[in-house]
């Protein structure tokens, strides 16, 4: 297998994101439509009490996927690292499958986040033809990620900040409104949290349900790996970026869920929306109409334009750090791993905003092939924790093996066995759970659409294991840097 630095004939890659990137790429990662729309529809499956249970613990496995993530990205830092982490420490044929599960699942995504800008940017100028929108969002994407890293995390920063800054406002808006301050309205104190079935519906199925709500939600947070890469000081920025994130992303989801939940009864029709078009029926909006905001959906509506620009952005550069990393791997055609002077892996990154594009127009000419690529890369996610979960299992197994000790490590992630462990199974738990319907019905249609994306994942790993008989790496044999 082909290994080579992260360094090229007329470049290399840059290590100038600091902490304060680190820690606003990996929470804004985190806060988007998911948030903003669909966060509703946990409420109305699993009530108030189960809604909380299941953010909660999807929260409490996502910190220990991300310190395992960390564990490893302070002892080897790479651009593209939990591709890379999977092709060292478990077999190479599952750093492939990740590898190009990852960049399809991602070029997919911002194919879709081109989509959903004309679609917001449409509740302001409707007469306007929205792919005009998404060519624009592009361009602008495009630029960003094109001149440097440095550009990429200066931008991420600041549109990470307005979307905390709408979380932290609704929060205070949604307390204030709770207690009776505002809106004009009598304190509502906790009573939806008993109101008919609350605060617990549909029991165990039901929180399992709101499982598959809340990881769709966190899904991102990973990209701080990719990141480390190209960290100034990756030994100290990473673990104190996933340890302020994880703090973070708890108070938000759980303090944003219980304020819906207080305020909105779970048999509201309107949390079952999860349709960016349905911006004046997200929680958000209500709760602000609620307390007597004015133009409360427009307002909204540019904070979901952020978001989605956000998530655009953060995926095209992800992608292509990807990318550039199977290169290096030997994975892929070896021009993929040329760097530009800027320090930007210039061919994956044109490679990657091209097939972008290529993705986003599909939709005009083949919509029902492109609707099944979105609905192939559904659980796509999931598939890379899970693979992270596995390397660092491998990772401290064999960093032992070979007779180092935690001593050595800049940072060590607490509670193992327990963390990967527990990210494994939960990440098993919301695959299963995602349409478990289908499986009790032996849909085998539904069963194949929903599934898709675990289909195609195996289908990478299978072929390149049977191609280049590859095997488990021996934990004595491991290349550990």
């Amino acid at each position: 297998m082909c290994k080579l630095n992260n360094q090229q004939h007329n470049g290399h890659i840059r290590h100038t994101l600091q902490s304060r990137h680190l820690s606003m790429i990996a929470l804004g990662g985190t806060i988007g439509t998911g948030l903003f729309i669909a966060s509703g529809s946990a409420i109305t499956t699993a009530g108030p009490g189960g809604s909380l249970i299941a953010y909660f613990v999807m929260g409490l496995m996502v910190f220990f996927l991300m310190t395992s993530l960390a564990e490893m990205a302070t002892y080897n830092p790479r651009s593209g690292s939990f591709a890379e982490y999977a092709n060292r420490y478990v077999d190479p044929a599952l750093g492939f499958a990740m590898g190009w599960n990852y960049w399809f699942c991602g070029a997919i995504t911002v194919a879709v986040e081109l989509s959903t800008v004309g679609i917001v940017m449409n509740f302001w100028f409707p007469h306007v033809p929205s792919w005009l929108f998404s060519l624009l969002a592009f361009i602008i994407i495009f630029t960003i990620n094109y001149f440097s890293v440095r550009t990429y995390g200066e931008t991420e920063f600041w549109l990470a900040l307005l979307k905390v800054a709408a979380v932290v406002i609704f929060v205070i808006v949604g307390i204030a409104v709770i207690c009776g301050l505002i809106g004009g309205h009598h304190a509502l104190g906790f009573q939806n949290f008993t109101y008919k079935k609350a605060p617990f519906v549909n029991g165990i199925p039901g929180i399992i349900s709101a499982f598959v709500v809340s990881g769709f939600s966190f899904q991102g947070t990973e990209m701080v790996g990719i990141a480390a890469g190209e960290s100034a000081d990756p030994h100290h920025s990473v673990p104190r970026a996933i340890h302020a994130t994880f703090w973070r992303i708890l108070l938000f989801y759980v303090l944003t869920i219980f304020v819906i939940a207080c305020v909105l009864p779970y048999t509201n029709k309107n949390l079952l929306s999860s349709d960016v078009q349905d911006i004046v029926t997200s929680p958000f909006t209500l709760i602000f109409q609620y307390a007597g905001l004015r133009y409360a959906a427009g307002i909204m509506n540019f904070v979901i334009l952020i978001a989605v620009l956000s998530s655009a952005n953060s995926w095209l550069y992800a992608i292509s750090r990807i990318l550039f990393s199977q290169s290096v791997d030997g994975f892929l055609w070896k021009g993929f791993r040329r760097v530009n002077r800027r320090g930007v892996p210039i061919i994956s990154f044109l490679a990657m905003a091209v097939l972008s594009l290529a993705l986003w127009a599909l939709q005009f000419i083949g919509p029902n092939v492109y609707n099944y690529l979105i609905a192939a890369t559904s659980l796509g996610g999931f598939m890379e924790w899970l693979g992270i979960a596995i390397a660092h299992y491998r990772f401290r197994r064999g960093f032992l093996r070979q007779g180092h000790t935690l001593d050595e490590l800049d940072y060590h992630a607490g509670l193992f066995l327990f963390g990967p462990l527990f990210a494994f199974v939960l990440c098993i738990v919301v695959i299963v759970g995602q349409n478990v319907d289908a499986f009790l019905k032996l849909d085998w249609s539904n069963i194949l659409i929903t599934y898709m994306s675990v289909l195609l994942f195996i289908f990478f790993y299978l072929y390149y294991k049977v191609r280049h008989h590859t095997h488990l790496v021996p934990l004595t044999k491991m290349k550990l840097k």
